[in-house]
């Protein structure tokens, strides 16, 4: 088992309580206290609990990464993925990348793409003809033997990375964050449909995430439709499991049973650390 990782970041504020003080009028606070000096200089602290942010937030956002990172690439440090590539043999070729980009379905084509059109004359872009032909495969026609050695190569360029960056929230982060919020979830809800959306694709086939938040409305409302957001969440995750149990490369539903579920029994609906939690058995935690 490895170690656990910690993530390495400045300290939050606190945010819990914001203090307002108002002095009220010499008058006014004699009346209310029966007079004297001391009423007189008496300040009255209103306590306001800080309103929860969503995953858009730059630290709940940070969240999200490193929970996928830890269940992708069995690591908290995401930013070391912009080089990552495999066939992890589950019949959609290469995978790659900060999310999992994939050579057989499509959203590594768009990339490759977007780069191109950044930045004419990269080292990927000539594997466009090729991308364009084993979409919808597993094949690597016309992509190896070099083409992992480039795409690492690419990754150095920053260009190459904000791409991948810009793609990631195009495709998934943005559009999972919407329905999510759209659903009357919080940040741990808009971390589940985008954890899902990842993994099965945004499409609205059975085993797509379309499928599977169809699939818990038919168990659940969501908060938006008056329901509990606990048990929506809950039946979401079994639909979830299902799906992933569909396929054997995904056959594995710790990143639900030992990560995602925990949270939500502990109640922790906002997603705020501290979090422990564990993907194959290895153990991961965020503190602050």
């Amino acid at each position: 088992m490895k170690d656990p990782l910690i993530r390495r970041t400045p300290r939050r504020a606190a945010l819990l309580l914001v203090a307002a003080a108002a002095v009220l009028p010499a008058n006014a606070a004699a009346a209310a206290t029966g007079g004297g000096p001391a009423a007189d200089r008496e300040n009255v602290k209103v306590a306001v609990k800080a309103a929860p942010v969503d995953l858009t937030d730059p630290k709940k956002k940070e969240i999200a990464m490193e929970l996928v990172s830890s269940a992708e690439n069995s690591t908290l440090d995401w930013k070391a993925q912009y080089t990552y590539i495999e066939d992890i043999d589950d019949g959609r070729g290469y995978t790659a990348g900060i999310i999992g980009f994939c050579s057989g379905t499509g959203d590594m084509l768009d990339l490759v793409e977007l780069y191109t059109a950044r930045k004419p004359g990269n080292v990927l872009a000539k594997y466009l003809p090729a991308l364009r032909k084993v979409n919808g495969t597993d094949s690597h026609r016309g992509l190896d033997p070099h083409f992992p050695g480039d795409w690492r190569a690419a990754a150095a360029d920053p260009v190459f990375r904000q791409a991948q960056n810009d793609e990631r929230d195009r495709v998934y982060f943005d559009p999972a964050v919407a329905r999510a919020k759209a659903d009357g979830l919080r940040a741990l809800g808009q971390f589940t449909y985008y954890d899902a959306m990842v993994m099965h694709g945004p499409g609205s086939g059975p085993v797509s995430f379309g499928g599977i938040r169809k699939t818990a409305m038919k168990k659940a409302r969501t908060p938006a439709q008056g329901g509990d957001e606990v048990a929506y969440l809950d039946a979401f995750l079994d639909a979830r499991k299902a799906a992933m149990k569909t396929e054997e490369a995904h056959s594995d539903t710790s990143r639900v049973d030992t990560a995602q579920r925990v949270f939500l029994k502990d109640g922790n609906l906002d997603l705020d650390p501290p979090l422990h939690w564990k993907v194959y058995g290895d153990g991961y935690r965020i503190l602050s």
